[in-house]
């Protein structure tokens, strides 16, 4: 695994030895035209072709090809995925299934699969979606209980119910009812954990506006009247410093045939409040893919994310004509505009295979592995900063 800083890739010069002779040719054929300006033409002709280069930023490894949020133990999710897309029988939906799988084994980082993130009952509870690119039709499921195979349970959904998403102990009960086996999601190490905190009197935790003060209590807690039309509302509203624990797998698999899938596996926000759910399950949030342009990968504070959609509107933006790298900038301002402390992540891939990425609020990193390359790249996305932070790409 080898690891490498993101840039916009080189822009393909080549492209343009094919383009020129055909923009000399409809020049000719133009200038017949006694009231056609041959200047304006040009004018016009060599804008399109620079936009063109510019927006592709020509970084595609080839296919098959994987790309998914995160580096570290999550690059092992990319090669799993990657290497069963070398045989033909796997699609691009079986290859996202066994990379969020292989996370939810290995539990990487903590933040996927069973024994992390432990809710305020101490409970582990898991969220994740699978989509088809070329159906559009995607499977979820949410605070999913005693089931440790979240995104094989997704794709269940996907493919033996006409549904979208399922939720709680109704979802377990399908999952069972699907073969699926029931157990303990908790381990001695995630129950030690929560035993700590509560021993800190249940900090931090996602509790506002309530008695008694969950700045220093673990509660029970009781609601505290707030008033809309104060003039303070807004801030009462805000949160009390950064959450706990919310890094995802967000995985996106592009078929040597151009077919797309993309999938998301987390366990969520530690300490969380029970039945929360967070952005990873959302279709268009999590994650999203339109095999006919490319597909997105997010991570990060998905309470704030799922708000905004960023996968549906980064693959959008590619299909207003934005790079990948632009696409995913994009998507990150339009949060930090709203909400200037956001800690997210956007990984997004054309349907061939350029790809790009941003961030706030932290360095963002993802993997990718496609063509015939030996291992996988780590690329470090810094992140978006300073005055401009929140201005869209497309105001410039």
């Amino acid at each position: 695994m080898s690891i490498t800083p993101s840039s916009n890739g080189a822009t393909s010069l080549m492209r343009l030895r094919y383009l020129i002779p055909l923009v000399l040719f409809l020049i000719l054929i133009m200038a017949q035209f006694h009231n056609f300006r041959v200047t304006s033409f040009i004018l016009w002709a060599s804008t399109s072709i620079v936009a063109s280069a510019a927006n592709d930023t020509g970084n595609s490894p080839g296919l098959p090809m994987v790309i998914n949020t995160w580096g570290g133990p999550f690059a092992a999710a990319t090669d799993a995925a990657y290497l069963s897309l070398l045989k033909p029988e796997t699609s691009a939906l079986d290859a996202v299934e066994l990379g969020c799988s292989t996370c939810e084994t290995n539990q990487c980082d903590g933040s996927v699969g069973y024994g992390g993130s432990p809710d305020e009952n101490c409970e582990t509870t898991l969220d994740a979606m699978i989509m088809d690119g070329t159906t559009m039709k995607s499977g979820a499921v949410a605070a999913l209980r005693r089931i440790r195979q979240a995104i094989s349970v997704a794709r269940a959904v996907l493919e033996h119910t006409t549904h979208t998403l399922l939720a709680g102990d109704f979802a377990t009960d399908f999952a069972v009812s699907n073969g699926f086996a029931s157990q303990n999601l908790t381990t001695d190490a995630s129950a030690a954990s929560c035993e700590q905190w509560r021993a800190a009197n249940c900090q931090p935790n996602y509790r506002i506006n309530v008695s008694p003060d969950p700045a220093t209590s673990c509660g029970p807690y009781e609601p505290v009247a707030v008033n809309s039309s104060d003039a303070v509302y807004a801030e009462l509203l805000m949160g009390r410093g950064r959450p706990e624990g919310h890094d995802t797998i967000s995985m996106i698999a592009l078929h040597a045939s151009g077919t797309m899938a993309a999938g998301t596996s987390t366990n969520g926000a530690s300490r969380k409040v029970p039945g929360r759910v967070g952005d990873g399950p959302i279709t268009g949030s999590g994650s999203y893919v339109d095999g006919d342009v490319g597909g997105c990968g997010a991570t990060g504070d998905g309470d704030v994310m799922m708000r905004f959609l960023p996968c549906y509107q980064a693959v959008e933006n590619l299909r207003l004509g934005m790079s990948s790298k632009q696409a995913a900038e994009d998507a990150v301002r339009r949060m930090l505009r709203k909400y200037p402390e956001v800690q997210s992540g956007i990984v997004v891939v054309n349907n061939k295979g350029d790809h790009g990425g941003a961030g706030s609020g932290w360095t963002f990193t993802y993997a990718y592995r496609g063509g015939a390359m030996n291992e996988t790249v780590v690329v470090s996305v810094p992140p978006l900063t300073g005055p401009d932070a929140a201005v869209d790409l497309r105001r410039r």
